[in-house]
């Protein structure tokens, strides 16, 4: 039996089975020659805000160019470390929010007005035009040489290069950036200048021009022992262990800070209003068990302590003294004698039913 010729009338093709199209999978990265005449890639690093794909754009003018910035993008996402999708950071915009929202709430008062002057005065005119993501280690390293070309001191440049990199860390753990350039850059080098103390006509004169003020104590303690101002200014005398001989450092004292309390209509500055309100803590813990040590007083810090104490005693009903010079006010009743076998002060209740600790107080 002939087989059966198939035939196709005039003008008509035969048909042909269609190769199935391939389709790149759900978060695959593409490639493609845009309109434009450039070359644009697409990869997709994870998941917005609100759920939908976070997928980058990347535009290059030849394919080569445009393939390594899509596998360099595709590394930093199996690493972890591609930039969160966003508001896109000038320095000058993240480390004013840092500055203030961030570290104002974590750091103490002290460090943050370091930093609150470091990014006013010196980061933010400095390097604030900046995008964040572009920042790079020559940008500061050339910044810091400016700095001191116009006055600044090493030592200046050199804590405004560890303010950028606290910042600068908070934005990488945070995944503003991928990298800390500050980490890298190189920090201004700082000659260690050497401590010449006072010779000992000199401490003579200081306590001669002490012995004349009230709050004497507080020059021969800081001399005696090597106090910072804070923690001299800080002394309470429920730090003072007169029996036993010592003296514990457990808190600084801050520098006071001030608002209007008038609606700055007076016209003068915060520190000089009628109504000035303190907005700042006055004390400060010392940082650790480590950084509050037991010194023992040398025989002329003992007898000022003494001295000062005894003289607190008179000034108790009503009036007001204090080791550090702050002003406290001195209740007899509080008074209690060191323990005399250890040394340490014994649990007791005051006049008013309160525990004590059986140091004498302020």
């Amino acid at each position: 039996m002939a087989s059966r010729a198939h035939t196709h009338p005039e003008g008509v093709r035969p048909w042909r089975k269609r190769k199935k199209r391939t389709r790149q999978p759900n978060g695959a990265s593409s490639i493609y020659l845009g309109a434009d005449g450039k070359w644009h890639g697409r990869v997709t690093v994870g998941v917005r805000a609100d759920g939908k794909p976070d997928r980058r754009h990347i535009e290059r003018k030849t394919r080569p160019e445009v393939t390594e910035a899509v596998r360099e993008l595709e590394r930093q996402r199996k690493d972890g470390k591609v930039r969160k999708a966003g508001q896109q950071w000038t320095v000058k915009t993240w480390l004013e929010h840092w500055v203030q929202n961030i570290a104002k709430k974590y750091v103490s008062e002290n460090s943050y007005d370091g930093y609150e002057v470091d990014v006013r005065v010196h980061l933010v005119p400095g390097l604030g035009a900046h995008k964040l993501e572009r920042l790079e280690p020559e940008h500061l390293e050339e910044f810091y040489e400016r700095m001191q070309k116009n006055g600044s001191a090493a030592g200046t440049a050199h804590h405004v290069h560890r303010t950028i990199r606290v910042a600068l860390s908070e934005a990488v753990r945070r995944g503003h950036v991928t990298k800390n350039v500050a980490e890298i850059a190189k920090a201004p080098s700082l000659d260690e200048e050497e401590i010449e103390p006072y010779t000992i006509e000199e401490i003579q004169s200081l306590l001669l021009e002490a012995s004349k003020l009230r709050n004497s104590a507080r020059w021969v303690i800081a001399l005696a022992l090597g106090l910072r101002q804070g923690e001299a200014l800080g002394l309470m005398w429920e730090d003072v262990y007169l029996d036993a001989g010592y003296i514990r450092i457990r808190k600084n004292r801050l520098r006071p800070r001030y608002e209007h309390g008038c609606g700055d209509k007076c016209g003068r500055k915060p520190g000089y209003c009628p109504d000035r309100r303190q907005i700042r803590r006055e004390f400060k813990k010392t940082k650790s068990r480590e950084a509050t040590p037991d010194h023992r007083a040398p025989e002329p810090a003992h007898q000022a302590a003494s001295q000062a104490h005894a003289g607190a005693d008179a000034r108790a009903e009503g009036g007001w003294g204090a080791l550090g010079g702050q002003g406290i006010r001195l209740r007899a009743a509080d008074r209690r004698t060191a323990h005399p076998e250890h040394g340490l002060p014994p649990l007791e209740a005051t006049a008013d039913g309160r525990r004590s600790t059986g140091r004498a107080s302020a």
